[in-house]
């Protein structure tokens, strides 16, 4: 059986709706359930280990995230990795990505700066090359997540994470085949400690080339 994350929240225990939306989310963005394949709810009720109730909102939620799609009479399928969305994706991203990095860097406190600053000495510290895609995927989301939790907007968080999460998929699709994944790790170290430095002008630049870097390195083995 599934054990359900337990992520923090701030407003206490998650419940069982929220902690299958995290599980079933978790399976979509790392293809662990295949893109356009059916959702066995049955199955998930049972590796979850919750009720039907909560499964049935948390795909009603992922609907809304473009992670799955419902059709009537025929169920509800894992939405496809379409190339053609890349550059939808990409298009609000590099808006927002540099919005977050710089209210980051502008208003994070002593504390956070201080973990930013760790968590790029730990990607630093990072051997890319040994890490398994699974590794390098949920690290990454690591990476953006501490980035947007640190903008201190809720809203926009919330709306970077979902196209984020609509990202990593592609990334997860095409990962194998884009030869120089530690330089994009690199970034990641780079962009951090420009956060924390509270240098706002070149975190937005900064995470403005990080998401133009991924387009186009994507792009370049398609």
């Amino acid at each position: 059986m599934t054990v359900l994350p337990e992520a923090p929240s701030a407003r206490g225990p998650l419940s069982l709706s929220e902690r299958a939306y995290a599980a079933v989310q978790d399976k979509l963005i790392m293809l662990d359930i295949p893109p356009m394949s059916p959702i066995d709810e049955v199955g998930l009720v049972a590796e979850l280990g919750v009720g039907r109730t909560p499964v049935r909102e948390a795909l009603k939620r992922l609907e809304v995230d473009r992670l799955v799609v419902s059709y009537a009479r025929r169920g509800t399928f894992a939405t496809a990795v379409d190339i053609t969305d890349l550059a939808y994706i990409s298009e609000i991203r590099v808006q927002l990505e540099p919005l977050a990095a710089r209210r980051a860097a502008d208003g994070t406190g002593a504390e956070t700066r201080a973990e930013l600053r760790e968590l790029a000495d730990a990607t630093e510290g990072l051997d890319v090359p040994s890490l398994t895609r699974d590794e390098l995927m949920r690290w990454d989301l690591r990476v953006h997540r501490s980035i947007y939790r640190a903008a201190g907007n809720p809203h926009l968080e919330d709306t970077l994470v979902r196209y984020d999460n609509l990202a990593t998929r592609i990334f997860c699709l095409f990962l194998d085949r884009m030869p120089d994944f530690v330089s994009h790790v690199e970034e990641h170290a780079g962009l951090l400690r420009t956060i924390a430095d509270g240098d706002a002008d070149g975190a937005a630049r900064r995470a403005r080339q990080h998401v133009q870097g991924f387009e186009k390195a994507v792009r370049a083995v398609i």
